[in-house]
């Protein structure tokens, strides 16, 4: 009797192991497909990159403040983001002019990559977050542009991605952002300029770069990946709603909350955030106060 109860649960394991395998084979073909897919033209959309310094200087900071330099390098000659055998290794791009970079790219290939999330080929750019960059005025799209077309040459060839079965099956249940070219509205235009006086639709316009990790109700909420912390809320119901601006200020400029918790940066980026200008960071503050 008792072997024969053996061989039922042997069975019964086996079987659950073989649609497990089964199940993530497809989830790996799934989301390598995803990867690997060549997108049609987008609409075509050019615009004149500016030569003048005060737009180098606006590109520079954008930099700073849109976490390209936090992913790319201070250098934006790319890094190694995750090598991990579960996540797999991601790679980002050397953003530059020297060898391994991408600084051949012609300026309607900079706005596919930063409007619509794919390369020179048409194929997805991965965690590439163009979902948030595609929401750029026409003037602060092109003044990063700009600034990367000024960056000295930087020899910098990196790793071929290789993207892990965590990542994947994290990917294919829409906890990871992989693939953004998918998630994007690829009809939406740019507008011409935005008006960066202190206002909440300054603010709104700012914290496009917050959705990433904070949703696109700026709840927060579960973690995007294992063993990181849980998103924090950002809206008029969260206990940060109580802060001051001075303290949403302070906290954003030194990683350092009103309660006396430091937060880790690779969590929540304040090396970032500390590049804000006093006007970026009050308009942040009244739009985030405004959330319900």
């Amino acid at each position: 009797m008792l072997k024969k109860i053996f061989k039922i649960v042997f069975i019964a394991l086996g079987s659950f192991v073989l649609l497990l395998g089964v199940f993530f084979a497809f989830i790996y073909f799934n989301v390598d497909g995803r990867m690997h897919k060549t997108y049609a033209e987008f609409p075509e959309e050019s615009y004149p990159v500016p030569d003048d310094s005060a737009s180098i200087a606006l590109g520079a900071h954008l930099t700073l403040i849109k976490g390209c330099q936090e992913c790319h390098g201070a250098d934006l000659s790319g890094k190694i983001m995750i090598d991990d055998k579960a996540m797999g290794r991601l790679s980002t791009t050397n953003l530059t002019s020297g060898k391994g970079g991408r600084g051949h790219y012609t300026t309607e290939q900079w706005i596919k990559a930063l409007r619509h999330g794919v390369n020179a080929e048409n194929k997805p750019l991965l965690f590439m977050p163009s979902h948030e960059t595609v929401h750029l005025s026409q003037q602060d799209l092109m003044a990063i542009v700009a600034y990367c077309k000024s960056l000295p040459p930087v020899d910098h060839v990196l790793p071929e991605n290789a993207i892990g079965p965590l990542a994947r099956v994290l990917t294919y249940f829409e906890k990871l952002p992989l693939i953004p070219v998918e998630m994007i509205d690829h009809s939406q235009k740019a507008l011409a300029e935005v008006d960066k006086t202190v206002s909440a639709d300054y603010g709104k316009y700012l914290a496009t770069a917050c959705t990433g990790c904070h949703g696109n109700n700026f709840k927060g909420g579960d973690p995007h990946i294992p063993g990181s912390p849980q998103v924090a809320d950002l809206t008029s119901t969260s206990h940060i709603a109580k802060w001051t601006e001075e303290q949403f200020i302070q906290t954003l400029r030194t990683g350092k909350t009103p309660e006396g918790k430091q937060m880790q940066n690779e969590f929540m980026p304040w090396q970032m955030t500390k590049a804000y200008s006093d006007d970026e960071l009050k308009s942040l503050y009244l739009f985030l106060k405004e959330q319900p």
